[in-house]
């Protein structure tokens, strides 16, 4: 296997270059979890692997409860399938408790203090009455606890990472939370080697052909804990060593994807870039030398072929509504031309006509 063909699988297992699904709850459950901390950027994420989906489409989604959004894996902000937010937070969710432990005592906040805050979104949110983060902390501030500095956001995120809350539909523009369990399907616990094959599969399958420290990277669990995930699929997964790298992949037919969608504009922290420690492979070879390759990774990035080729940018100002590209030298015109077509894509999916 070549680094083209690894960028050809994943831009195919991904639902980048094609993509048989039809909503936004079909690909967000498709890979599992999908970076969203930049709201434009994720809905424009799921976007781009539903051709001819609009902006509105992903906010009804998500106001729906069809997908929703929380803190989990490293952690940042993710869209998750309501069948699965529980137990992937459950699975992942006590090394981000373990990371967090210090910020917790560096802000006074104890088990005493999570537990009177719960208590008091429990009461504040059950029955489906949603609330705003300023508006929770009026009810925190009624009981006299203290959220100044980093305590609110630290008091919330906790509570996600416990499984209590998750996200709600938007008032207008700005976002609420649910009780995780008025939001989710009553589905089985699962055990947590049953959570570890399952979540490896998901990784690997989306996200394949990528190595260990990429899974670990994405999931924030132990190289342990992704070994024995890797051992638990058996013959069912493979590994190729590639210029001394070791990459785990299903091991599936390659289709030809020259005509299929490898030209786009990057979301930011897409899934195709953030679900990697290691994202050199998507350095074109003749692009090594271009001095426009030190644009940072995969922010307002263009993808040509799949590979890193430009950056682009929208000035603020009421004259500015054109996107500007910045292209890496060696492109051709007819890479160029297709580009244009991407940005056109783009601009067709964030226009409400």
């Amino acid at each position: 296997m070549t680094f083209k063909e690894i960028i050809a699988h994943r831009l195919l297992n991904q639902q980048i270059a094609e993509t048989t699904f039809t909503s936004p709850q079909e690909i967000v459950s498709h890979l599992g979890a999908m970076q969203s901390q930049d709201w434009a950027m994720a809905k424009w994420a799921i976007g781009l692997r539903l051709p001819g989906s609009k902006e509105a489409d992903i906010e009804k989604a998500f106001n729906e409860g069809r997908i929703l959004r929380t803190h989990m894996l490293r952690p940042t902000w993710h869209f998750v399938a309501p069948a699965d937010i529980k137990w992937m937070q459950a699975l992942t969710s006590p090394r981000v408790q373990a990371f967090n432990a210090s910020y917790y005592r560096n802000n006074e906040l104890d088990q005493k203090i999570f537990k009177k805050c719960n208590a008091i979104m429990v009461k504040s949110l059950r029955d489906h009455h949603y609330l705003t983060r300023n508006e929770l902390n009026e009810e925190f501030k009624k009981a006299k606890i203290n959220t100044d500095d980093l305590r609110l956001s630290l008091i919330m995120m906790n509570a996600e990472l416990e499984g209590l809350i998750c996200s709600g539909p938007r008032k207008g523009k700005q976002f609420t939370y649910a009780l995780m369990d008025e939001k989710t399907p009553q589905v089985s616990t699962l055990k947590k080697d049953e959570a570890l094959h399952k979540l490896t599969s998901i990784y690997f399958k989306t996200r394949g052909p990528a190595m260990i420290q990429d899974y670990t990277w994405w999931s924030g669990l132990t190289v342990k804990e992704a070994k024995e995930g890797l051992s638990s699929l058996g013959k069912k997964i493979t590994s190729e060593n590639i210029d001394g790298k070791e990459f785990f992949f299903f091991d599936q037919p390659l289709k030809d994807i020259n005509k299929l969608n490898t030209t786009f504009l990057f979301p930011d922290y897409d899934e195709y870039g953030i679900s990697y420690k290691d994202r050199s492979i998507y350095n074109h070879p003749k692009a090594l030398s271009d001095q426009k390759t030190k644009q940072p990774y995969f922010i307002h990035a263009i993808c040509v072929n799949g590979y890193f080729g430009g950056s682009w940018n929208r000035p603020t100002g009421k004259n500015n509504n054109e996107i500007q590209i910045q292209a890496l030298e060696h492109l051709t015109k007819k890479q160029l031309s297709e580009v244009k077509k991407a940005v056109k894509n783009y601009n067709l999916f964030f226009t409400t006509e």
